[in-house]
This record gives C-alpha cells, sequence and structure tokens, in this order.
C-alpha cells in the first residue's frame, strides 16, 4: 500500500511563484507530518482537449520541463493523469475521492483560485460542503483535511508600453500576456526563473553567415510552446554541455524577404557544426523589435549594435 501523503493537484503551467507557494506548502506540510509530498498533474492541458481556444493556446512549459520544476522545489512524487473527456467529466467531489482513495491523501493542498471538477468548485466551495459532511466524500476510512493557498502579489511593471504599473497577482495567463509583448522581464520575474524555449538545431538558409552572423535555427521538441513576440532578444544559450551569451531573433527575416517564422540565435563566440543537436535558450532582455533594413549593409551594422548589447 502506498504511503500516505499530502497532495495537490492541478496543471501547473509554468510552475511559477505562484504554483511554488503551494508545492512549498505540500513539502513543508509532509514534512511535519513525516508523509509524502505528491503532486497529481494532467497532461494534455485542458484547454486542448475540450478545445477551448485551443487552436491560439501555447504552453509556458512541457511535460517534463514541468515535472522537472516540481521536483526541484522538493515534491517526493510526481503523478500524472492522462486527460481525456471521461477524467473531465468528474465532479469535484468525485475528484476529491480519488485523490484520497488512489493517492491515500491526507491533506489535499489547493490554490485559492484553483478550480476542480466537471462543476468548477473552489476551496471555499468544497471547505463548505466537506466540512459539516467529512465523510461524504470518503470511501476508505483514512481522515482527510483540505487547505488552501492565497494569491502571491506582485507588480506587473509596464514600463515598456508606457502604461502605469498595475498590482495583480501572479497567474500562468498573465505570464503569456508579457510574453506575447515580448515582456520576457515580467515573465521572468513572475516565473522565478528566465524563460525557455527547447528545440533540436535544424539547416536554415544560411543568410546569417554570409553576413557574419552565423545562426542556429531551432525546431521545437514541443509544438505548443509559446514563442515570444517577434524581435531580438539577449538569451543565454546551453548547447553541447556548455553555456553562452547569444543573440535571438523571433520573425519572418524581412530583410532577406523571409515569409515563415524562425528562431535563429547567433551564438557569441561560438561556431562550430551543431545541426541535429538539442539546444536550449533562456530569455533574458528583449532588444528591440524585428524590422526590414533597406540592406544587407545596414542590417550588419544593426547586429554589430545588437551583438554588443547583448555581450554586456
Amino acid at each position: 500500500m502506498r504511503e500516505v501523503a499530502v497532495v495537490t493537484t492541478g496543471f501547473f503551467d509554468g510552475v511559477h511563484l505562484g504554483h511554488r507557494r503551494v508545492l512549498e506548502t505540500v513539502v513543508s506540510s509532509a514534512r511535519e507530518r513525516g508523509e509524502e509530498a505528491v503532486v497529481v498533474t494532467f497532461w494534455p492541458h485542458p484547454r486542448t482537449v475540450l478545445q477551448q481556444d485551443a487552436r491560439d493556446f501555447r504552453l509556458l512549459t512541457s511535460l517534463e520541463e514541468k515535472k522537472a520544476l516540481i521536483e526541484a522545489v522538493g515534491i517526493d512524487r510526481v503523478e500524472v493523469i492522462p486527460f481525456n473527456r471521461r477524467f473531465a467529466s468528474l465532479t469535484a467531489a468525485e475528484y476529491l475521492d480519488l485523490l484520497q482513495t488512489r493517492y491515500r491523501a491526507s491533506l489535499i493542498v489547493m490554490g485559492y483560485d484553483n478550480r476542480i471538477g466537471s462543476d468548477r468548485k473552489t476551496f471555499k466551495d468544497m471547505e463548505a460542503y466537506w466540512s459539516p459532511n467529512p465523510s461524504s466524500l470518503r470511501s476508505s476510512s483514512l481522515p482527510t483535511a483540505l487547505t488552501a493557498v492565497g494569491p502571491l502579489p506582485f507588480t506587473w511593471p509596464r514600463a515598456a508600453t508606457g502604461s502605469e504599473d498595475q498590482q495583480a497577482s501572479v497567474s500562468s495567463t498573465r505570464i503569456r500576456k508579457a510574453l506575447e509583448e515580448g515582456d520576457v522581464e515580467a515573465a521572468n520575474a513572475m516565473l522565478g526563473y528566465s524563460y525557455g524555449l527547447h528545440g533540436v538545431v535544424v539547416a536554415g538558409n544560411k543568410m546569417g553567415r554570409t553576413i557574419g552572423f552565423p545562426t542556429a535555427n531551432i525546431q521545437l521538441y514541443e509544438p505548443l510552446k509559446l514563442v515570444p513576440e517577434n524581435g531580438v532578444y539577449a538569451v543565454d544559450v546551453e548547447v553541447t554541455g556548455n553555456l553562452f551569451r547569444g543573440m535571438c531573433n523571433i520573425g519572418t527575416r524581412p530583410t532577406v524577404g523571409g515569409t515563415s517564422r524562425t528562431i535563429e540565435t547567433h551564438i557569441l563566440g561560438f561556431d562550430e557544426d551543431i545541426y541535429g543537436l538539442p539546444l536550449r535558450l533562456r530569455f533574458l532582455r528583449r532588444i528591440r523589435d524585428e524590422r526590414k533594413f533597406p540592406s544587407l549593409d545596414a542590417l550588419r551594422a544593426q547586429l554589430e549594435q545588437d551583438r554588443e548589447l547583448c555581450r554586456r
């Protein structure tokens, strides 16, 4: 039989600072009680299965990235439930009962705004139902309690757009919005780490090499991963087991007549053949918009300035 556990559940896209507040509560509670710290998550994302905005929806983390980030907090075990329409039909009461019986939850920790089950119950809904009817959700004799973790306030900088700062809680939705606007610094502040893309290096048109700026083009391992707004970014680059500074362009390369969106990175101080190898980018700062230059010489001059800024 499995150990008794302190359990939390959710999709945890991005595993941002608000998520980590919940996860840390699970870990500390489990250690105090001498129990296992367990996260029950699911894959794929509900919006892709239920087709809610599925065409436009993008992820902050792949499944492997999410599991690694959760485990780094100190969680003992990450359980992944396949999300399908049958699973989506479970009510909140049925799902909490599953957490108790399958994962032996003695304490279930929820985020303050977490909604669970097909009936979309919040912690307050479940607490009101659970407390006077403690046996109504149980098919085992294991006593189970509920607790909630409140929001993590965050002042979201909007200096790039000239609007006033806004006070808000950290959320995956707000992080996606920041990345879609190219505001990687705000996204990183809410995530607690630098947002990344992970892919394999593929062949490009080699135009960068002809003007002295060879680039590594990547094809993402997770096709639904959110790619930041088009533009030029200072990035850290992990490749061949080493870390480099880089200059990443996301966009269509209008100066050379490009039409498809690419992710290409000039790696400072590096010029090796890495086709077919994995490469990870970590976004640090947006340098400028992508734009069309009147000539390759004008583009080269701008890239010289961009590279120096990224180096600094």
